[in-house]
């Protein structure tokens, strides 16, 4: 499976090894760069370098930054990195695009002390909250944008960007669903696919969260979604194949949950296909992805200038262009760097949405590790 469309799908061990073994060929220093006297590694935020031109200057000293798990596709993170590149001529080395958040991990404590690990990441609320002795504490200049329930008090983790979950189709296949119990129907047999297994991949956990709650569930209790992919299971609706771009160009998976902003760039990459995507009246559901900054990078200036970037108007912007939804968006929204036109195409946030909290989304976790594999034979 592609992380461009299932994100986060966590590996097989021997696929991880392997990976692994492929990304310790180089060694470096790692951890902590002195630059004017400042340590890099232990600065939490900007005024640490004098400033952003300290740490801008810091950054470029280092030259490079290394980035795991971001698809071109995702959110339009190809972008964000040529950005980044542009505005401060520092390489963006992107390694392993497609795999999952576990990785990411993986990948930190197997190359630690090598100059391939990875300086920063972007992960899935569930890994991040399970792994907080990987994150350096940073807090950027535009922290105070950012509601206090959407960051760590510590600066170690911080939301950047959501989406809603949402159904994308081949409408030249099937019928345009207006209801999930549409899906249950002799029209989509054999032709709904969801990211892998939901007990380890985000967006697939957030399919059966967003099932639950438009059937009679809530956050607390997910027990209705599980409830309804096994009926769709039994119905033999359900397909036991990890949708990727090609998949859906191809028409293998006429039929896919996945975040707005993966469905909505599918349709520019499934070509001959007419690819719509639906969000459903009734519950919305959104969860927010993670940055946070590797406590060993081997590249701790940039990986901080990183986050400055990421939280700045340019990479917010971007990330509503792609259909996702910045954190900041609220105040820029009242400052007017909002860019309007991409809001206007993307369309405001449903008023009736729901953010599972860290403990929402623990004992989900919890609901489908007990209760799929029963649920779906």
């Amino acid at each position: 499976m592609t992380r461009s469309l299932a994100k986060r799908f966590v590996a097989p061990a021997a696929a991880l090894a392997v990976v692994a073994l492929g990304l310790t060929a180089c060694s470096g220093d790692s951890g902590s760069s002195a630059a004017g006297g400042v340590d890099a590694a232990t600065a939490t935020s900007a005024d640490a370098f004098g400033g952003m031109d300290g740490l801008v200057s810091a950054a470029k000293a280092e030259g490079s930054l290394n980035v795991i798990a971001l698809p071109e596709t995702w959110a339009n993170y190809g972008k964000i990195i040529s950005a980044f590149e542009d505005k401060y001529g520092i390489t963006v080395n992107s390694a392993d695009p497609d795999v999952s958040s576990a990785d990411e991990i993986a990948a930190a404590k197997n190359l630690k002390g090598q100059d391939t690990a990875p300086d920063v990441f972007d992960l899935g609320s569930a890994v991040t909250l399970d792994s907080l002795d990987y994150f350096a504490p940073y807090k950027v200049t535009t922290w105070d944008d950012i509601p206090d329930e959407r960051k760590d008090a510590d600066g170690k983790w911080v939301y950047d960007y959501t989406g809603l979950m949402s159904i994308g189709y081949d409408a030249s296949a099937v019928s345009a669903p207006k209801s999930l119990d549409d899906l249950l129907g002799s029209g989509y047999k054999g032709k709904v696919a969801i990211n892998g297994d939901p007990t380890q991949a985000g967006a697939a956990a957030a399919a059966v969260q967003w099932a639950a709650l438009q059937s009679g569930g809530s956050a607390d209790d997910i027990t209705a979604g599980v409830d309804f992919f096994g009926k769709m299971s039994d119905a033999g609706n359900l397909l036991p194949v990890d949708p990727t771009p090609a998949t859906i160009a191809s028409g293998e998976t006429p039929v896919v949950f996945d975040w707005s902003y993966n469905n909505l760039a599918a349709a520019d990459t499934a070509s001959g296909r007419d690819w719509k995507t639906v969000v459903l009246p009734g519950t919305a559901l959104a969860s927010y992805y993670n940055q946070a900054i590797n406590v060993d990078a081997p590249h701790p200036a940039a990986a901080r200038l990183w986050q400055e970037f990421i939280m700045s108007d340019t990479a917010q912007n971007l990330y509503l262009q792609a259909g996702a939804y910045p954190v900041r968006m609220d105040a820029m929204s009242k400052a007017g760097t909002v860019d309007k036109d991409a809001l206007d195409k993307v369309g405001a946030q449903p008023s009736d949405v729901v953010q599972f909290t860290s403990a929402q989304t623990e004992a989900a976790s919890k609901t489908l590790a007990a209760t799929w594999a029963t649920a779906i034979g």
